[in-house]
């Protein structure tokens, strides 16, 4: 229970130490609404091409997909070798979850605009 009540426990606005668990709990809150919106806009995509749908699918959408993808490379590429690699604390497992999913939903919006033409 204190893993959901921690990002309140000290809440000190003047003091940047523990108001850090506050921000991070909205900066989470806010990703996993547009994380909800996309796949919210991507279920109802099916029902008939919005003008969002369009302009990823067309023919100028494998280009950026494919520009996102290397960019996607080049940031975690090099960043991943930035970030210490040893000891519990580090943030090189983190860092590489988010490259994961990151990478899927870039891949997987590549293969969709190219099909999608």
């Amino acid at each position: 229970m204190t893993i959901f009540t921690i990002w309140f426990n000290n809440l000190n606005p003047f003091d940047l130490k523990t108001f850090g668990n506050f921000t991070i709990l909205i900066g989470a809150v806010f990703v996993a609404s547009l994380f909800i919106w996309v796949f919210a806009k991507a279920a109802f995509a099916a029902e008939g091409r919005s003008k969002w749908v369009r302009r990823i699918t067309g023919p100028n959408g494998k280009w950026f997909f494919g520009l996102l993808w290397l960019g996607w490379a080049l940031v975690f590429g090099i960043g991943l070798q930035l970030v210490p690699h040893e000891g519990a604390s580090s943030p090189y497992g983190g860092l590489g979850l988010i490259a994961l999913f990151s990478g899927f939903f870039i891949t997987m919006g590549f293969l969709w605009s190219v099909i999608g033409e």
